[in-house]
């Protein structure tokens, strides 16, 4: 059911503490960590608690939930000092798009300049 753990999905397990992360900030919808395979020298993904498979359906389901990933996605920047060199929200959506793990979540990106086109 959406919104509900699912048993199999790895940031299920990280919320629910049985897989461990580098936490940076955590309230009552969200949890930041750091990312295993950064992609620049501050990676950290924001995670919503609830389970949805991507960033729409989050929305959709769930648009105060979706606002706090975005809110928390910009403390997280503030904390990681990337306001200098700013910073990227990424949400992948799809294997095509290269998420790899189907729960929503944000990617923030910074302490290096981004070019564009990203990829």
């Amino acid at each position: 059911m959406a919104g509900e753990p699912q048993a199999g999905c790895l940031f299920c397990k990280i919320v629910a503490g049985d897989v461990p992360a580098t936490v940076v900030r955590q309230t009552d919808t969200v949890v930041a960590f750091r990312d295993i395979n950064p992609q620049a020298p501050s990676h950290v993904l924001v995670i919503p608690k609830a389970h949805y498979p991507d960033a729409a359906s989050l929305a959709a389901a769930e648009p105060t939930i979706a606002a706090d990933v975005l809110r928390e996605a910009g403390e997280v920047a503030k904390q990681e000092e990337t306001d200098g060199t700013g910073y990227r929200v990424v949400f992948n959506t799809g294997s095509g798009a290269g998420q790899t793990v189907f729960h929503a979540h944000a990617h923030v990106l910074g302490g290096r300049g981004l070019e564009w086109p990203p990829g």
